[in-house]
């Protein structure tokens, strides 16, 4: 299934919404190619809504991690909002629970956006305690 890119603006924030999977071949090349020509146009301020992503691979993670990466070098930046609990597991089991901001919902990544807003973010350690409790 490719990659299904819808853009959309929410409060001056750029928001992707994401279906399907990001994988090596067309689908990781399609998120780094949108990523590139939104920060062309000078729109670094980023939000990828992972509702309905069923699947990341290793060059799809690793698509991430470039698209951020790309643009916190520009004072830009990607929050990622309605991830699944597998895909909090990938980003605790590779360690890269640490380079993205995550956030439950999309209000809350935009709020992150604004200093002024209050700030209400995923909170790893307690989804690793709780995974503990019912293990």
């Amino acid at each position: 299934m490719p990659l299904e890119i819808n853009q959309r603006q929410r409060e001056g924030i750029t928001v992707l919404d994401l279906k399907g999977r990001i994988t090596v071949g067309p689908e990781a090349s399609a998120l780094r190619e949108k990523v590139a020509a939104l920060d062309l146009a000078g729109e670094r301020k980023l939000i990828f809504n992972m509702a309905e992503v069923d699947y990341i691979d290793s060059t799809g993670l690793g698509a991430l991690v470039v698209c951020a990466t790309s643009l916190r070098k520009k004072q830009g930046n990607v929050k990622l909002v309605n991830l699944s609990r597998r895909h909090i597991e990938l980003l605790v089991m590779t360690k890269l629970a640490t380079v993205f901001e995550t956030y439950p919902d999309e209000q809350d990544a935009l709020n992150s956006f604004y200093p002024d807003r209050e700030n209400k973010t995923f909170d790893i350690l307690d989804f690793v305690q709780h995974i503990k409790k019912e293990d």
